[in-house]
């Protein structure tokens, strides 16, 4: 199980990595990131567009293990169309997996 457009880097920090996630949309859109690392707060994680063109972006300390999460775009969920795992969820509808080694 692997997150594409993701970017991990070790942190020696109760053995947490560095993860990138990226979502490309419109540049004028409110992008956040949701998840079980978050307790599912679909406004607790935004990400930048630091270029102004649409890729949006956040990185995060996130603890060993598997992660399911969702992009909360303009107020609707979206799966991450990089991601190739997911799983579904309590809704019927899919999250996005990412396992942390």
């Amino acid at each position: 199980m692997k997150k594409q457009s993701s970017k991990s880097k070790s942190n020696t920090k109760a053995g947490r990595k560095r993860i990138e996630f990226q979502f490309q949309t419109d540049p004028n859109y409110d992008v956040y990131l949701s998840g079980s690392f978050n307790n599912w707060n679909g406004e607790a994680t935004k990400l930048k567009d630091t270029s102004g063109t649409g890729k949006f972006s956040v990185s995060l300390l996130l603890p060993p293990g598997e992660h399911e999460y969702k992009f909360v775009v303009n107020g609707e969920w979206h799966v991450d169309p990089e991601c190739t795992d997911w799983r579904t969820n309590e809704f019927g509808t899919l999250n996005s997996v990412i396992i942390v080694d």
